[in-house]
C-alpha cells in the first residue's frame, strides 16, 4: 500500500472515531435526567456526578502524555475507545448507586485517553497531508453529536431504558471503531526516527495562551449546551418545545462550521479563520443577551455555533504547529483546559444568572472568548496557511517523524 493510500484510509478512520465520540458522549449527556431518575441520584448530588467526568478526564489526559512517551498515540485510542463505549452500556445497565458512579469514573478517565489521543492523531494526520484537515475531524464529531442526540431522543419519545436506548449503538459502533483502529495512522516514519522533546518551563509558557483560549471557547459552548433551553424559555419566553431547538441548530450551525472550515484556513489562513470566528461568537453572545423575543435569541445561537467551532480544532492545530517535536505533550496539557472550561461555564454562568441576570450573565462568556483576539498570533504566522502556497507536493510530504514506525 502505498504511503498516499495509508494517510486516506487513516484518515476515514479517525473521522470515524470522531464521530463515534460525538454519538457517545450526546448519548450519556442528553439523558443525564433519565440517569438521575433511575439511580435516585438527588439534585444536590448530581453536579457532583457530573463534575467527576471531567476531572477524571483531565487526570486521564495528564496520564496520557506520560503514556505516549512509551507507546504509540494510535494503541491509545484503539483501547480507549471500546472502553468509552462499554462505559456507556454500563452507565445503563447497572441497578444501584454505586454502579453508576463506577460506570461514570471509567467513562471520564477512558474519554480523557481517547480525547488526548484523537487529537494527536489528528494533528500529525494534518502535518502529513500539509494541509487544514483538523476541522473535518471535529465536523466528523459535531456530526455524531447530532445522530447521538436524536437517538437520545427517540429513546425517550418511545420511553426506552437506558440501556435498551445505548445497547443498539454500543453494538454497532464497538466493532466498526475496533476494526477501523487497524488503519490508524500514527507518527509517520521516514529514514530517521526523532524523538519527541519536552515542553519545558519556558515551552510550557509558550502554550498558556492557546490553554486560555481553550478554556474560554468551552466555556462559552458549555454555556449554550447548560443554558440555552432554560435562556429561552424563561428568559425570552419561548414555548417549552421551542426551547429544545437552540441547542440543535447550534450543533448543525457548528457542523456546517466546521465542514468548511478547513476550506477557510486554507485560503486565508488559521489566524484570520479564528479572528472571524471569535468575533462571530462574540457577536452571538451579544445578540442572546439583547434579544427582545425568542426568534431573535435563536438567531444569536446560530451565531455562536458558527463562531465557537472553529476555535477548538484550530487551538489543537496551532499547538502541533508550535512544539514540532512535542505536539504529543503539547496536546495532552491543552487538552485539560477542554475540562477546565466545562467545569467553570456553568456554574459561573449560573451564579451570576441566579445574583444579578441571565442577560448579563451572556456578556461574561462573550467577553471571554474576546479574549481569543489578544492571543489570535498564537495560532500561527499571519501569512501561513495549509493547502496553498505553502502546501507539500505528495513527494515532498513534510511529514511529523516519532516513535511508533508508520502504523499501530
Amino acid at each position: 500500500m502505498t504511503a498516499d493510500a495509508r494517510l486516506r484510509r487513516g484518515r476515514g478512520s479517525l473521522g470515524f472515531a470522531f464521530f463515534a465520540q460525538g454519538v457517545t458522549f450526546a448519548l450519556l449527556v442528553t439523558r443525564i435526567p433519565a440517569i438521575q431518575d433511575r439511580y435516585g441520584i438527588s439534585d444536590g448530588l448530581l453536579p457532583a456526578f457530573l463534575a467527576a467526568v471531567p476531572v477524571l478526564a483531565g487526570v486521564a489526559s495528564v496520564a496520557t502524555e506520560h503514556l505516549v512517551k512509551r507507546v504509540p498515540p494510535a494503541l491509545v485510542l484503539r483501547w480507549a475507545q471500546p472502553l468509552v463505549l462499554l462505559s456507556l452500556l454500563g452507565v445503563g445497565a447497572g441497578t444501584q448507586l454505586w454502579h453508576v458512579a463506577v460506570a461514570l469514573g471509567a467513562f471520564g478517565l477512558s474519554v480523557g485517553a481517547l480525547d488526548a489521543s484523537m487529537n494527536m492523531l489528528g494533528v500529525s494526520l494534518q502535518r502529513a497531508y500539509g494541509r487544514s484537515i483538523m476541522l473535518g475531524f471535529h465536523a466528523a464529531y459535531s456530526l455524531g453529536g447530532i445522530v447521538g442526540a436524536s437517538a437520545a431522543w427517540a429513546g425517550a419519545h418511545w420511553h426506552l431504558s437506558l440501556l435498551t436506548g445505548y445497547f443498539p449503538a454500543v453494538a454497532v459502533l464497538l466493532p466498526l471503531v475496533f476494526y477501523g483502529s487497524r488503519f490508524y495512522v500514527g507518527h509517520q516514519g521516514g529514514a530517521e526516527v526523532v524523538p519527541e522533546k519536552g515542553l519545558g518551563a519556558g515551552g510550557f509558557k509558550l502554550l498558556l495562551p492557546l490553554c486560555l483560549v481553550m478554556a474560554c471557547a468551552y466555556i462559552g459552548d458549555s454555556t449554550v449546551s447548560n443554558w440555552s433551553a432554560k435562556y429561552l424559555q424563561d428568559v425570552l419566553g419561548g414555548s417549552e418545545q421551542l426551547a429544545t431547538v437552540p441547542y440543535n441548530v447550534y450543533m448543525v450551525t457548528t457542523l456546517i462550521g466546521r465542514a468548511a472550515g478547513d476550506v477557510g484556513v486554507r485560503r486565508f489562513g488559521a489566524v484570520a479563520v479564528v479572528r472571524a470566528g471569535t468575533v462571530v461568537a462574540a457577536g452571538g453572545f451579544a445578540v442572546v443577551a439583547a434579544a427582545p423575543g425568542a426568534w431573535v435569541g435563536m438567531l444569536g445561537f446560530t451565531l455562536l455555533g458558527i463562531g465557537l467551532c472553529v476555535i477548538v480544532p484550530q487551538t489543537f492545530a496551532a499547538a502541533g504547529r508550535l512544539f514540532p517535536g512535542a505536539s504529543d505533550t503539547a496536546i495532552a496539557r491543552l487538552n485539560i483546559f477542554n475540562y477546565v472550561g466545562f467545569l467553570i461555564g456553568s456554574p459561573l454562568v449560573g451564579g451570576i444568572g441566579d445574583a444579578w441576570s441571565y442577560r448579563g450573565a451572556m456578556l461574561v462568556p462573550m467577553g471571554l472568548v474576546l479574549v481569543t483576539l489578544l492571543y489570535a498570533r498564537s495560532f500561527g504566522a499571519q501569512g501561513a496557511r495549509y493547502g496553498v502556497r505553502h502546501e507539500r507536493r505528495a513527494g515532498d510530504r513534510a511529514v511529523d517523524v516519532g516513535r511508533g514506525g508508520n502504523e499501530v
